[in-house]
């Protein structure tokens, strides 16, 4: 038999026993036989030397198209068995596992559904800068330099007379500055203020502050809109009351307090017991931060309120520690999906 007949019967002997392999170890076996070192390919190689020229050329021609040809379908078969095993491995029968998706966090939901509401009593929304000036952030607002109310708000100071803003009120400086009445607007955002952290203080923490200014502006629209606005967040049954205050840049000045939505008044370790949970302040604007924006005091009134975001999640939701809202632990994330 000549070296070209024993080429193309090796061919076939190897392709046949390749398509009958059982298993990956088998395939494995048949390679190292037919490609190996000491296999019948390599031993055609190895014997071009002996051959007449002419000879040569062909033999070793056919004997290299052979091992390509045989070394290709060895990986093809590989393959088949890698995914016919892969595919074994699933249990189409087992549920699925799934993937987890992200979802807006409590602190966002919270202020969102605040702005919904204020929204749908047709106020428009507005945004500030976080870093302020001393102007904007207080004097603006009726805090002069020497006021003692300027330590109400520890502040961060960035440089010169900026400052990380310590609430959303001087958005109403700015807006007061650039409109003319009537204006009705809510201002959410961050603020910032040197506090040291515990289970009820934060460094930042959110607020959505609220202000009408018009001709004929009362302490009763105010009350009104406070109400209506309790009353859809909390629930119509929600009992109020307003205790006088003071801030700066309101006069009047007071704070709302709701009825316990836990015990409905009759006291609890949320309520401290006294049946009531203080929820944000407001009052009618001062004059002169009126004055101040260019307004005639005399035409002009206006109210203004603001509204702690993570207060009111912590109320809404019973979080007894703000640094919960805080620490990205996502198995207390969860609970609000």
């Amino acid at each position: 038999m000549s070296l070209a007949e024993e080429i193309v019967q090796l061919e076939e002997e190897a392709l046949e026993r390749i398509g009958s392999a059982d298993s990956l170890d088998s395939l494995g076996e048949l390679k190292v036989r037919y490609l190996g070192r000491k296999g019948p390919v390599m031993a055609i190689l190895k014997s071009l030397g002996q051959l007449p020229p002419d000879q040569r050329k062909e033999i070793g021609a056919r004997a290299n198209a052979l091992r390509s040809k045989l070394e290709a379908r060895f990986e093809e078969a590989a393959r088949a068995f890698e995914e016919t095993t892969e595919a074994a491995s699933i249990d189409p029968t087992l549920p699925g596992t799934g993937n987890r998706i992200g979802a807006v966090h409590v602190v966002n939901q919270v202020m969102d559904e605040i702005c919904r509401t204020f929204y749908g009593m047709g106020f428009e929304i507005a945004h500030g800068p976080h870093v302020e000036t001393d102007h904007y952030n207080f004097e603006a607002l009726n805090f002069p330099p020497d006021h003692p109310a300027r330590d109400m708000q520890d502040t961060f100071f960035v440089e010169g007379d900026l400052v990380l803003r310590t609430h959303t009120t001087p958005v109403q400086a700015r807006e007061l500055e650039r409109r003319q009445p009537p204006m009705k607007i809510i201002t959410p955002g961050k603020t910032f203020r040197n506090e040291e952290i515990s289970t009820r203080a934060h460094v930042s923490f959110h607020q959505v502050d609220g202000f009408l200014v018009d001709e004929g502006v009362s302490m009763a629209d105010l009350k009104g809109v406070l109400v209506a606005f309790c009353k859809a967040f909390f629930g119509e049954g929600l009992k109020l009351k307003f205790r006088p205050s003071f801030f700066p840049f309101t006069e009047p000045s007071a704070e709302v307090d709701i009825n316990c939505f836990l015990c409905r008044g009759e006291g609890c370790q949320l309520c401290k017991y006294s049946g009531w949970l203080e929820i944000l302040g407001c009052g009618m604007i001062h004059p002169n931060v009126l004055e101040t924006a260019g307004y005639d005091a005399e035409k002009y009134t206006g109210y203004a309120f603001g509204i702690g975001v993570e207060r009111i999640a912590m109320l809404k939701y019973h979080i007894n520690d703000i640094r919960l809202l805080f620490n990205n632990n996502v198995r207390f994330l969860r609970q609000f999906l």
